[in-house]
Order: C-alpha cells, then sequence, then structure tokens
C-alpha cells in the first residue's frame, strides 16, 4: 500500500532486512535512539517505527528458529532445549 506523507516511499517500506541477527539488532538499537532522541520529524519518526518492527519481527523469527535447532546431551540422548 502506497503512502501519501511526505518522505515516505515505497523504497523505505520494502528495505531489506539484514541477513544477519546481529546487524538487525545493531539497526534497531540505532532506531530505538533516534526515536527517543526527540530529534525526529513526525514523518521520519513513522517510517522509523515501521522500520523497527520489521526488524524487531525478524530478530524474534530468528531467535525462535535457534532456539528450536538448540539441542542438549541428557543421559545420552539429545533433546529440544527447553530453557530455564
Amino acid at each position: 500500500m502506497k503512502s501519501d506523507l511526505p518522505g515516505e516511499s515505497a523504497e523505505n517500506d520494502a528495505a531489506p532486512l539484514p541477513a544477519r541477527y546481529e546487524d538487525a539488532l545493531a539497526e534497531l538499537d540505532s532506531l530505538v535512539l533516534a526515536m527517543e532522541s526527540g530529534r525526529l520529524p513526525l514523518d521520519e519518526l513513522l517510517v522509523a517505527y515501521r522500520r523497527g518492527a520489521a526488524l524487531l519481527g525478524f530478530c524474534r523469527d530468528r531467535l525462535q528458529a535457534v532456539e528450536e535447532q538448540v539441542k542438549v546431551l541428557e543421559d545420552g540422548q539429545l533433546k529440544p532445549w527447553r530453557g530455564s
């Protein structure tokens, strides 16, 4: 869906997500700092919020995928890790 807000483009909405979790987390951290500074104009704040939501979703998905792959050795058998 195309937005009519100035300064917002389809390019911003479709920016590819980083390939690595660490890169996404670093970008998300940078966005949060910029948003919390109170210096972003409203339109840029909305773009940053949308990008941050996409990055957060990516990070959550990656963490869940990794958690499902982590196995612990218990009594000679590999079992899914349940966390603590």
